[in-house]
């Protein structure tokens, strides 16, 4: 758990000097900034995608993984958990309907961001089989620039995009070896190439602004990648 919680934090520290720094920063200074990690994170996309073995499997996946997202509602669950907090912290209406929005996609965004890619699962697996946290400390880095970046445009929603990784960290942590055991190379393979379809849904969305996606109700297909290519691999 030792990396996980570095995660978070980064995550949260990222997020407060970026909200600190957002009020000193040009708005152009701003957008291009997330235009730049929407362009980085669609071609991280695509590298992950290039993992796969076998297209088909990240292909069936997302579709049976889409069918339960959509039938869980899993997106609007999240934008209602999200406002939620936001009534919490924006108690006066005027005060919601300026920035509510943002605090969603901020929230969102970088949630879905963070514990969709594949240092996500490695890391934590990593971290509770040996106590090595080497993996989890490059992604902590990585997510803390991230969310000084975003924060300064998105808002406080950045930071409380830390509370689902921990959930979602944490959890693997716990059972890391469960996991490790019912995973191979393959397994993992496939799941990343899902992971990097699911970055770039939200890079079309989130970042490029380019096409409205449903991207939370894709995570499913998480689960269903490393059933899907275990089911390859015995028939």
């Amino acid at each position: 758990m030792t990396g996980t919680l570095l995660n978070s934090a980064a995550i949260i520290v990222g997020a407060v000097i970026g909200i600190v720094l957002g009020t000193r920063l040009p708005e152009k200074l701003k957008q291009t900034v997330i235009l730049t990690l929407g362009l980085f994170t669609l071609l991280y996309a695509i590298q992950l995608f290039l993992k796969t073995e076998n297209a088909i499997v990240p292909l069936l996946s997302l579709l049976f993984g889409v069918i339960v997202g959509e039938w869980w509602d899993i997106d609007d669950r999240l934008v209602g958990l999200s406002s939620q907090l936001e009534n919490r912290l924006l108690p006066t209406s005027s005060t919601r309907g300026q920035n509510g929005g943002k605090f969603i996609r901020g929230f969102l965004s970088t949630a879905l961001i963070y514990c969709s890619g594949p240092m996500a699962i490695l890391g934590p697996i990593q971290n509770g089989l040996t106590g090595d946290i080497s993996t989890l400390s490059v992604k902590s880095i990585l997510d803390g620039f991230g969310s000084l970046a975003f924060a300064s445009s998105l808002g406080i929603g950045v930071a409380f995009s830390s509370i689902p990784v921990l959930l979602y960290q944490g959890t693997i942590s716990l059972f890391a070896v469960q996991v490790q055991a019912l995973l191979n190379t393959s397994m993992i393979n496939e799941l990343t190439a899902v992971g990097g379809l699911i970055l770039a849904s939200i890079a079309i969305d989130s970042f490029l602004e380019i096409k409205r996606i449903r991207t939370a109700n894709m995570l499913p297909a998480l689960i269903f990648a490393p059933i899907i290519a275990r089911l390859f691999q015995l028939f």
